[in-house]
């Protein structure tokens, strides 16, 4: 069976993207200092809209809206991806660039990512609260306020959310947000 992605243009998407074998290279500053700038350089270009954020050491989960009449997200995710495996160190300098490139996208990223287009207002809330209950989910932190690489500050800042939320409580939830 084929996979196909949703294409709404200006919809609003749920995105997964995962690291090659859920390597832990955002535990690194420097390759998070590199991935925002990824964003920035492609945003610059193709703009969009980051409704929600949040990096954990191995993937990282986000809500975009596009501009109006446009669904080209697959073109942005190849940017962003490529940008950053192009800035990112590359072991052996010796191989021609494209065989390089090839060797280390399989080495930063697994070449799909996950979408889902958000349907309606019930479903845009449940996934901001899974993008920022994610570090708690993982055990990373205990309450998403520790966790630094999320939109929830910015929620917060917003009154979106009291600085507390999901502290020292197990969240109920929507089973099927990121699991479509």
């Amino acid at each position: 069976m084929r996979y196909r992605r949703a294409r709404t243009k200006g919809g609003t998407y749920f995105f997964t993207v995962v690291t090659f074998k859920r390597e832990k290279i955002f535990a690194q500053p420097a390759n998070i200092l590199l991935l925002r700038e990824s964003f920035r350089y492609v945003m610059e270009k193709h703009c969009f809209k980051i409704d929600a954020f949040v990096l954990l050491p191995e993937h990282l989960h986000c809500i975009w809206t596009l501009p109006e009449g446009d669904r080209a997200f697959s073109k942005r995710w190849r940017l962003i991806k490529s940008y950053f495996t192009r800035k990112c160190d590359v072991k052996d300098k010796n191989k021609p660039h494209e065989a390089r490139i090839r060797k280390q996208e399989q080495a930063v990223w697994q070449r799909r990512f996950w979408e889902h287009l958000i349907r309606d207002e019930k479903d845009f809330t449940n996934h901001v609260d899974y993008i920022h209950y994610n570090p708690v989910k993982h055990g990373l932190v205990k309450t998403p306020k520790d966790w630094e690489y999320s939109s929830f500050h910015r929620y917060v800042r917003e009154g979106k959310y009291n600085v507390n939320w999901g502290a020292g409580q197990d969240m109920d939830l929507d089973s099927s947000v990121g699991k479509e």
